[in-house]
C-alpha cells in the first residue's frame, strides 16, 4: 500500500470511530429511559471509548511505524553510510511499497552510480600514477644515453670518424624516440578530451602504402631490419580516411615491432589484403611475441605487458590506445595475434570507398 492511502486511512479511521462511538451512545441512551442507567451508561461508554480509542492509536501507530518509519530509519542509516564513502551497504526495497519502495530504488540508483564515480575515480588515480612512473622511465632512459654519448664525444672518447658518426647517430636515434613520446602525450591529451583533429579525403591505398614503406624502409634498413611489402588490392581501390592520421597508426604499429624486436635479422611484413568490402592490413614482425594471457589487453590505455615492464626499452603504454582510438574513428576495427618467441601480427580493417552515381556526375 502507498504512503497516502496509509496515512488516508489513518486520518479518516481516527475521525470516523470516535463520532460512531459517540453517535452509537447517543442513540443507546435516547432508547434508554431510566436516568440512572443513563448516567451510569454514559460513564462507562466513555470508559469504553477511552480504551477501544487507546487501542486502536497503538494499532494505527504501529501499522504506519511498520510501513514508513522503520523504512525511513533504515533510509537515514544508508545516509550514513554514504556520508561515510561506503558505497557498498544496500537496502532492500521488496518489504516497502509505494512511494518508500520508489525512495529506496532511488537511493540504490544513487548509490550504484556513486559506487561507479568513485571506482572510476580510482581507477584514473591509480592509472596516472603508472603513466607518472611509465613517462619518468622512458625519458630518463633516452636523456641518460644523449648525456652519455655527448660526453664521451667531448671527452675524445669517439676518436674515430666511425665511432663520432656511431655516436651521433645514437643521440639522433634517441632524440627521435624523445619526440615519439612527446607526441604520444599529445595524442593521449587528444584523446582523452575527444579533440583529435581529422581531416578525410578520399586516398588511393596502394600509392598511400608505397610511399609509407619508402620512407620507413630508410629507417628500417639503417637499423638491419629487412622490410617486405605485398599489394595485393586493385590499383584504383580507395577509402575515405584522414592521411595523417593514418600514416600514425603505421608508425605506432611499427615502431613498436622495433622496439620489441629481439632478432639479429628482423623482418616486418606490410600486406594489402582485399576483404570484399573492405581493405585489410597486415603488419607483421619477427620479434619476441606477445603472451596470450596479455593479448586481449595491448590496445588498453597504459597497458604494458610484462615483458616491455622489465625490459629496457620500456614503452609508455598508449601508442596502441592511440592507434585504436584513430582506426575506429575511421569506421574500422583492429585486432593482433602473435606466438611468443615467433613475433606479432597486427590487422587492421577499413571499409573501402564505393563511388556512386552523384560522385561519378561531379567527376564528369
Amino acid at each position: 500500500m502507498n504512503l497516502t492511502k496509509r496515512l488516508t486511512i489513518t486520518f479518516v479511521s481516527l475521525m470516523v470511530i470516535p463520532v460512531f462511538l459517540a453517535i452509537a451512545s447517543c442513540i443507546f441512551l435516547v432508547i434508554c429511559d431510566d436516568p440512572q442507567i443513563s448516567r451510569q451508561l454514559v460513564v462507562e461508554s466513555v470508559w469504553v471509548l477511552i480504551v477501544v480509542l487507546v487501542i486502536f492509536d497503538i494499532m494505527l501507530t504501529s501499522w504506519v511505524n511498520k510501513g514508513v518509519f522503520n523504512h525511513i530509519k533504515k533510509l537515514n542509516k544508508a545516509m550514513e553510510h554514504i556520508a561515510e564513502g561506503d558505497f557498498d551497504y544496500v537496502l532492500d526495497a521488496t518489504a516497502a511499497e509505494g512511494e518508500i519502495a520508489e525512495l529506496i530504488k532511488s537511493y540504490e540508483d544513487m548509490r550504484l552510480k556513486l559506487k561507479d564515480a568513485s571506482e572510476d575515480r580510482i581507477k584514473d588515480e591509480a592509472t596516472s600514477r603508472e603513466l607518472i612512473s611509465n613517462i619518468t622511465h622512458d625519458l630518463k632512459t633516452p636523456i641518460t644515453s644523449i648525456k652519455g654519448y655527448a660526453e664521451g664525444i667531448l671527452d675524445g672518447v669517439a676518436d674515430t670518424d666511425e665511432k663520432r658518426e656511431r655516436y651521433i647517430r645514437t643521440i639522433y636515434d634517441k632524440t627521435k624516440d624523445l619526440d615519439r613520446l612527446l607526441n604520444e602525450l599529445t595524442y593521449y591529451s587528444g584523446i582523452d578530451n575527444n579533440r583529435i583533429p581529422y581531416t578525410f579525403h578520399r586516398i588511393n591505398v596502394g600509392d598511400f602504402f608505397t610511399d609509407c614503406v619508402e620512407e620507413v624502409g630508410i629507417d628500417l634498413d639503417n637499423r638491419n631490419i629487412k622490410l617486405n611489402y605485398e599489394n595485393l588490392l586493385r590499383p584504383d581501390t580507395r577509402i575515405i580516411a584522414d592521411p595523417i592520421q593514418l600514416r600514425k597508426v603505421i608508425d605506432n604499429i611499427i615502431g613498436n615491432s622495433v622496439k620489441y624486436m629481439d632478432k639479429p635479422e628482423g623482418e616486418i611484413n606490410i600486406r594489402l589484403l582485399d576483404a570484399v568490402d573492405s581493405v585489410r592490413v597486415e603488419i607483421e614482425d619477427n620479434g619476441k611475441g606477445i603472451a596470450t594471457k596479455d593479448l586481449g589487453n595491448i590496445f588498453e590505455r597504459f597497458y604494458r605487458t610484462d615483458a616491455s615492464r622489465n625490459s629496457a626499452q620500456g614503452g609508455s603504454g598508449i601508442g596502441l590506445s592511440i592507434v585504436k582510438k584513430i582506426i575506429e574513428d575511421h569506421g574500422g576495427y583492429i585486432w593482433a595475434t602473435s606466438k611468443e618467441g615467433e613475433g606479432t601480427c597486427m590487422h587492421f580493417v577499413i571499409r573501402k570507398y564505393i563511388e556512386n552515381e552523384d560522385d561519378i556526375k561531379e567527376s564528369e
